[in-house]
């Protein structure tokens, strides 16, 4: 007798971002049948316990997998058995393909936090069509990266009432309160650092990657967005800002090429920037970046930048990630400021250009607690629930999508509000 599929199994659960993932699932996806899985039943027994003891409800009977990323038989017995995979197993550059690759082949949908660029569009550019033709919705950047951008996005479209030229996204992150000893000094777990030192090791892949996958350019749309400069003070959020080096833009960019694509929308242009307290905490961070960067680029910096993350990040990076009492008390908060045109001077169509300079603004708040391993698991398991109850909202049968171009006609919004460790999206200012 073949056993019912389960709803959704997550996948590196004994990770750092999947054991959270497993606490927040007890919440998110308490009306859900699920699984987890992973490469040592013991480690995952451990999870179970350890998470369900934090959230005060007994997981002994959850289901276990064992699954290995180089062992395609169990990964497609993991996909076979549920109806969605979230994959918390970074960097998805090295782990993630195989098991794309047997969700896919089983007709399982397949959500991660990949913040990624060259994965991602690799991943759309290998498998967007066998998705389509296979039914099978698979998204990634459903974490902090990139969903408050791309949803952002999708909420300020919403608000607008008109049509919007450019959006600027302002990114501010921070620890509520005092400090105190027992927050150490670790901020990201050793995950995201060796997934920034690849993805900045390889950087040039991009260009050809993206040469295959649009080999048509967009139109240019005026007036262009032009850059700020690399330092400058943003009156929007009173902060010392400098380029945003995360995959928002490129995941926006997707997006917005997708709904031109497919509804002839006018494509909103993109700039994201971080802002800090001081002019002094800004130039450290363009130091810092610079040697990270051209460690980075070569062999012997990328192996000494694996090896020690804690000694170059100044003990900012961990194998055991931040402490509780950091992840409680850190928020984000990304202020948007869009600019276009009210709704009585919208053009016939979305391809038309204007003449005018844009004379409306709304500024629009998308905020929320402990960025790296709270509300970002709340994001990827909220995706995980917009695909199998609004699929019939979701563009097509399938595909390889990012996140505004998938959910923008669904509910994403209200799920991700509904959570205590979930994303608020707010109007601040409308002109």
């Amino acid at each position: 007798m073949a056993t019912e599929r389960l709803d959704v199994i997550i996948f590196g659960a004994s990770g750092f971002t999947g054991k959270y993932t497993v606490y927040e699932a007890v919440s998110v996806l308490k009306d859900l049948k699920w699984g987890i899985a992973g490469r040592n039943r013991e480690k995952l027994q451990a999870v179970l316990k350890e998470m369900g003891a934090k959230a005060k409800k007994d997981l002994s009977q959850t289901p276990i997998f064992i699954a290995d990323v180089n062992d395609e038989a169990s990964l497609l017995n993991m996909a076979k058995s549920c109806r969605i995979v979230v994959n918390t197993a970074g960097p998805y550059r090295f782990y993630g393909e195989n098991v794309v690759r047997a969700c896919i082949n089983s007709g399982t949908h397949h959500v991660d936090v990949s913040g990624e660029p060259q994965y991602m569009e690799t991943m759309q550019l290998k498998y967007n069509e066998l998705a389509k033709e296979r039914g099978v919705y698979v998204i990634s950047a459903c974490g902090f990266d990139s969903i408050p951008a791309d949803m952002g996005i999708v909420f300020v479209e919403k608000n607008f009432d008109g049509v919007v030229n450019s959006v600027e996204t302002f990114l501010v992150s921070g620890i509520k309160g005092e400090k105190n000893a027992s927050d150490g000094k670790a901020g990201i777990n050793t995950g995201t650092w060796q997934s920034a030192v690849y993805g900045l090791a390889h950087a040039d892949e991009l260009r050809g990657i993206r040469q295959k996958l649009y080999p048509e350019r967009l139109p240019k749309f005026f007036p262009i967005l032009k850059h700020r400069p690399l330092i400058f003070r943003s009156r929007e959020v009173n902060k010392v800002c400098l380029p945003f080096p995360g995959s928002d833009r490129s995941v926006v960019m997707r997006s917005q090429r997708f709904l031109y694509d497919t509804e002839k929308k006018r494509p909103v242009q993109m700039h994201a920037y971080i802002g800090f307290p001081s002019w002094l905490a800004a130039i450290f961070v363009v130091l810092f970046a610079t040697f990270f960067a051209l460690m980075a680029k070569f062999e012997f910096g990328r192996t000494l930048l694996l090896k020690y993350p804690s000694f170059f990040s100044g003990g900012f990076v961990s194998p055991d990630g931040p402490s509780e009492s950091r992840m409680e008390r850190s928020y984000f908060k990304m202020t948007m400021k869009a600019t276009g045109w009210p709704s009585s001077q919208r053009l016939a169509e979305g391809t038309d250009q204007y003449t005018e300079p844009p004379t409306k603004t709304l500024m629009v708040r998308v905020s929320g607690p402990n960025p790296g391993y709270g509300s970002t698991c709340v994001a990827l398991l909220s995706t995980a629930v917009t695909i199998l109850r609004e699929s019939n909202k979701m563009p097509g049968n399938g595909g390889v999508l990012p996140p505004g171009a998938a959910f923008s006609k669904t509910s994403l919004i209200s799920e991700l509000e509904k959570h205590e460790h979930g994303i608020k999206f707010e109007i601040l200012a409308n002109k």
